[in-house]
């Protein structure tokens, strides 16, 4: 199969992506309602997408094209506020988070649809295992070399994507150390991780055609790369962030990753290189392990910093084209939580000191989405 054509799309666009999870409100373990909730909310005229996963106690939501983290958060407010109210009526809860805090993957079921049937058969257990939940934010790019040239420049900071966003604890009731353990289920696919660096749309099709050759890869949704191109829709999708406890936080990390994006285009910082991905994985696990502890490399000089300190000189760098977007206050709210060592994994781990049953903790996630404390 050929690689699609690169359809344009107005620089600088958003879309949202989050997948997210359906408890029941008896042990607030998952529950397999998927079907019964988009059911529901069809019956609803809402912007964007609602849409099963890969799992039966899964649905992802998602928003039109939008032009602002404000914009975003208007389109989310109230599908989330839809789901909120149907999720009431089949007595169930959902929630964000990357993980849920205590499920046996083995429990999980299979959601009846072709493709995930295909995946699970190709990939085993690790299907069910799959059972977790991100958020991916789309950004319009004019053109696929644009969009290339965008891709390798934002590999950069997908340090900050990880730590901006974790909220992935606790695996099976265990709490694993890692701020965000939701990724190291996707790093078992054969095809995640980074995308190869290549800066024309040309080099990529060479590269497309000889992966599809090996009968390896059909299609751009067969990569689970960290950041993808999305010719479809003019895009590049990035993949890294967990699904925030909040709306809110969903649509400032949009705006976070918009800001940088328009100040790459006004600036041209740097050329990406393969060189750049020398300390890649390495800045990946960090920001996966420690969160805004993490230490980062960075791939320019080989310099060590505290990933808080870079993620705070990158928001001054950003600053002007986060108030020209409209994301200044999106800005605001994740430097102020950044200042004080604050991500979403922290407020789960506090809640579990405090309440010691994850069950509890799972019950408290469902009012912070709902929008509660």
């Amino acid at each position: 199969m050929p690689l699609e054509t690169f359809h344009t799309s107005a620089p600088l666009t958003l879309g949202v992506e989050l997948e997210l999870q359906l408890v029941n409100t008896h042990d607030y373990d998952l529950a397999p309602y998927a079907e019964d909730m988009i059911r529901l909310m069809h019956k609803t005229p809402l912007p964007g997408s609602v849409v099963p996963e890969m799992t039966s106690s899964m649905i992802e939501i998602s928003t039109d094209i939008c032009h602002s983290a404000a914009e975003v958060l208007h389109q989310l407010t109230p599908i989330r506020d839809a789901l909120v109210r149907n999720a009431d009526k089949l007595n169930i809860a959902v929630i964000g988070g990357g993980t849920h805090p205590f499920q046996l993957w083995h429990q999980q079921r299979i959601y009846d649809k072709p493709r995930f049937q295909e995946l699970s058969a190709l990939y085993g257990y690790l299907s069910k295992q799959f059972t977790i939940f991100g958020q991916h934010v789309h950004i319009g790019c004019p053109g696929p070399d644009e969009a290339l040239l965008m891709l390798h420049r934002m590999s950069r900071y997908i340090p900050h994507c990880i730590a901006l966003s974790a909220s992935s604890p606790f695996v099976q009731a265990q709490d694993t150390a890692f701020d965000s353990a939701r990724l190291n289920s996707v790093f078992a696919f054969p095809l995640s991780g980074r995308a190869p660096c290549v800066l024309t749309w040309k080099e990529f099709e060479q590269y497309f055609d000889k992966m599809t050759a090996t009968g390896v890869v059909k299609s751009m949704k067969d990569f689970y790369w960290d950041i993808r191109p999305k010719p479809e829709f003019g895009t590049i999708e990035i993949r890294v962030f967990d699904t925030p406890l909040t709306i809110e936080r969903a649509a400032a990390l949009a705006g976070y990753v918009q800001a940088l994006a328009a100040w790459f285009i006004d600036t041209q910082p740097f050329t990406p290189q393969e060189d750049d991905y020398l300390v890649y994985t390495y800045n990946r696990f960090q920001a996966c392990r420690f969160g805004l502890d993490a230490v980062y490399v960075d791939p320019a000089d080989g310099s060590h910093l505290p990933l808080a300190e870079h993620i705070l000189r990158t928001m001054d760098q950003i600053a002007p084209q986060a108030e020209r977007l409209g994301a200044a206050p999106a800005l605001q709210m994740l430097r102020s939580e950044v200042q004080r060592q604050h991500n979403d994994a922290r407020w789960l781990r506090e809640r579990q000191q405090d309440e010691q049953l994850l069950a509890e903790v799972v019950r408290q996630a469902g009012l912070r989405f709902r929008g509660g404390s």
